[in-house]
């Protein structure tokens, strides 16, 4: 256990003195990140870890049981993801100040947190150099995207915009159908599959098919799993 984790054995601080320090809720499915979060929370004075949680499901309760002051959201989780997690807590308590936690830069899936309501942006990669000042940004009642996310974000969002009879085709091919196969799937002609497989690399600046296909699951455009 971390020394900021709230512990009750040490009652040497007075309740004011606890009331004062930033709480903090930490949801990731892997035990290493919610460590990893902990050994740098441990020389911060100012913050204080209250609680943990390892999908979505379980952030829910424990944000209604703590409310914490700040709480750091991974996106992919099982039970229930991020995004979910986050519109829940949200629809019930709005003044939640959320920082969205994920791998990719970019990923359409952290597009979707923030519009579901996150208030922040956390690469794991940049933890040890972030997560302090964003939580101190958000606990002031601020939001934190540092610029060089928001403008990618922001062209990907351009980037990203695929129609959903794209996004459709798109799913299909990372279901393993041929152009053939997909168009009898979705009632439409060969041709204009591959005039949609066209738009698609394109806006994802992907190589080819199975490129597109990869950079749509690593952004959560598509489900591999469907």
């Amino acid at each position: 256990m971390t020394k900021n984790r709230a512990d009750p054995k040490e009652q040497g601080n007075s309740m004011a003195d606890t009331n004062r320090l930033i709480k903090v809720l930490i949801v990731d499915d892997h035990p290493l990140i919610r460590e990893g979060i902990q050994s740098l929370l441990e020389g911060s004075e100012d913050i204080i870890l209250v609680g943990e949680a390892s999908n979505g499901l379980e952030a829910i309760h424990s944000y209604r049981k703590i409310q914490p002051d700040v709480t750091i959201m991974d996106i992919q989780m099982p039970e229930l993801d991020g995004i979910g997690a986050i519109s829940s807590i949200i629809s019930e308590f709005p003044q939640a100040c959320i920082a969205v936690l994920t791998t990719y830069r970019g990923d359409i899936r952290t597009l979707k947190a923030i519009k579901a309501g996150a208030r922040g942006y956390l690469l794991k990669s940049a933890l040890r150099h972030e997560l302090i000042e964003t939580i101190r940004v958000l606990a002031a009642g601020k939001r934190r995207f540092p610029p060089e996310i928001a403008a990618e974000l922001a062209a990907h969002m351009d980037q990203n915009g695929l129609t959903n009879r794209e996004v459709e085709v798109l799913q299909h091919v990372a279901n393993g159908l041929s152009n053939k196969e997909a168009a009898l799937a979705m009632a439409i002609g060969e041709d204009t599959v591959k005039g949609h497989l066209r738009n698609i690399m394109e806006k994802l600046a992907a190589h080819n098919r199975t490129h597109a296909v990869t950079i749509g699951i690593q952004r959560g455009i598509i489900d591999f799993s469907q």
